[in-house]
């Protein structure tokens, strides 16, 4: 029985001095688990949807703490651009609420999930264009690592895989709610870029 391993931003050993790099690795790592829970059947399948959940809160709580501010200041139309993505983002959150009050065996949990990959996926490609894009071009090396740092504090408050040893019922009690994973998420990237705003 070979053991199935999703792969995370770090697992390259890149250096994580390059936002846009750590980013385009957590997009990665969100496709992988979109797999993971698609092929996955039982508790297995439970276990990667809510690594999943998991994911995609401190991802888009560290992108709207980190990427957005910086595409307001330093992209021609930033507010507007950061107003599409944040319309995406509260899609794809209203579609994960919804699949999140299901069981993942549920006949209508896989046309669901589809389709807030669908979300997500297009959500992504549309950072990737009009915010990773004007941040490697304009952000000096110190700014991309200042960010980066943010990026991994977030990292940090979602494993993409289990630690060894935790079972299902364990981890999902240790989820707890996404509201206030996302409230630590938040104090984890302000605290790391050295942030006191609110």
């Amino acid at each position: 029985m070979s053991q199935q391993h999703t792969p995370h931003a770090g697992d390259d050993h890149a250096p994580d001095t390059d936002v846009v790099s750590l980013l385009m690795r957590q997009h990665g790592d969100i496709r992988n688990l979109f797999d993971e829970v698609e092929r996955g059947t039982g508790e297995e399948r439970r276990d990667a949807f809510h690594r999943l959940v998991r994911l995609l809160a401190v991802h888009e709580t560290a992108e709207e703490e980190v990427v957005h501010p910086f595409a307001r200041r330093n992209v021609t139309g930033g507010e507007q651009v950061v107003a599409d993505r944040l319309e995406e983002e509260r899609e794809a959150k209203e579609t994960l609420a919804t699949l999140d009050d299901m069981d993942t065996d549920d006949p209508k949990f896989m046309p669901q999930l589809l389709a807030l990959r669908r979300d997500v996926q297009t959500h992504a490609r549309a950072e990737e264009r009009y915010e990773f894009i004007h941040i490697r071009r304009t952000a000096d090396a110190g700014t991309l690592a200042s960010m980066a740092k943010g990026i991994k504090a977030a990292e940090a408050m979602a494993p993409t895989r289990p630690h060894p040893g935790v079972e299902s019922a364990t981890a999902n009690v240790a989820l707890g709610p996404v509201a206030a994973l996302m409230d630590r998420t938040k104090d984890a990237v302000r605290k790391a870029m050295n942030r006191r705003d609110s």
